[in-house]
């Protein structure tokens, strides 16, 4: 059986090639827009998967550009009334259907506030997209499955284009001219070596750090969503603070290096456990006691964060069919979540 995710996950590289090719303008414009209010802070607004995105974007823009960002709950807006004071503030909302009540009245409230607001969006006429300022096509067309894939990769891909045109180096935006190859590549590698360990789990660590925290929460989401899994998403920093207590030999443990300062404590976290018994796969070649898992190389730091989601969207679609559980429709979700 050939599901929506998994044609959807195959569909990521051409998804984004087609956001990068006819949302271009939109980018530059919303980056323009971005220089000129010159801002001392940036917001994100989302929830989900979205959110996760939003985390990455925000991290991307503390490590290119040495700008500070927060996400703030929406609910400040649509349930406290609140317009905050934000003058001073650039602001992300992104969201799949653009249609959440809460992400729709936080980005107008913004707005209201003096921010400058940036929407990227899969959904085009939407709430969303009217409430802000600059709106960013996230061009992935249709996504059926509850579970979002390639929209998730693209916020993130238009995300960083924004960020290349105002980063000092030109690193950014030439690797992403090349990204769509790289994800291509990525969806060939065989991870199938964790099927067993995963199919007998019950509950499941996912590391990271700097923007692979993200990367890992997500990962942590879709672990729930499709399969029914209990995953958790902790960074490598802090998971021998506490949540070590609870890995037993055997326990699953998922670590998502990319190449960039973070990956050497990453991958010690990784090793540390893994010498403590527990069944440790990572994405890096420098284990020495965790399994490695083959990523190619993304060209950037950040993209090299990102480039491990597609190949862990692969094996999440199998692992929840071989589960006998249907990843297009979980049971409790559903595609729109209209949060007051």
């Amino acid at each position: 059986m050939t599901t929506s995710m998994r044609r959807e996950i195959a569909e990521i590289p051409d998804a984004v090639e087609r956001m990068l090719t006819r949302s271009a303008d939109a980018i530059a414009n919303a980056a323009d827009a971005f220089r000129v209010a010159d801002p001392g802070y940036i917001v994100t607004v989302a929830r989900g998967s979205s959110d996760h995105a939003a985390h990455f974007l925000k991290i991307a823009c503390e490590i290119e550009l040495g700008l500070l960002g927060a996400s703030v709950g929406p609910s400040l807006s649509s349930l406290y009334n609140v317009t905050p004071k934000a003058a001073n503030a650039v602001s992300f909302s992104i969201s799949q259907s653009g249609q959440s009540p809460d992400i729709v009245a936080m980005t107008d409230a913004l707005q209201r506030g003096g921010a400058t607001t940036i929407a990227l969006v899969n959904t085009l006429p939407s709430p969303l997209a009217d409430a802000a300022d600059y709106v960013i096509d996230l061009a992935s067309g249709p996504e059926r499955s509850v579970a979002a894939t390639k929209s998730f990769v693209c916020s993130v891909v238009a995300g960083l284009a924004i960020v290349a045109r105002l980063s000092p180096s030109p690193a950014l935006g030439q690797a992403l001219d090349r990204f769509p190859d790289q994800l291509r590549e990525a969806l060939l590698c065989d991870w199938s070596a964790m099927g067993q360990v995963l199919h007998e789990a019950r509950s499941v660590f996912v590391l990271g750090r700097g923007p692979t925290l993200a990367i890992a929460n997500e990962v942590a989401l879709k672990f729930k969503e499709t399969c029914g899994v209990h995953a958790e998403a902790y960074s490598a920093a802090e998971v021998m603070h506490g949540p070590v207590e609870l890995v037993e030999p055997a326990f699953p443990v998922l670590a998502i290096a990319a190449r960039d300062r973070a990956e050497t404590s990453i991958v010690a976290s990784a090793d540390a456990l893994a010498a403590q018994g527990a069944s440790v796969f990572a994405t890096s070649a420098l284990c020495r006691n965790a399994h490695s898992l083959r990523v190619p190389d993304g060209g950037h730091p950040l993209l090299n964060a990102l480039l491990p989601i597609a190949p862990y969207y692969g094996l999440i679609e199998a692992l929840s069919r071989r589960l006998g559980r249907n990843p297009d429709r979980p049971e409790r979700l559903s595609k729109v979540t209209e949060t007051l």
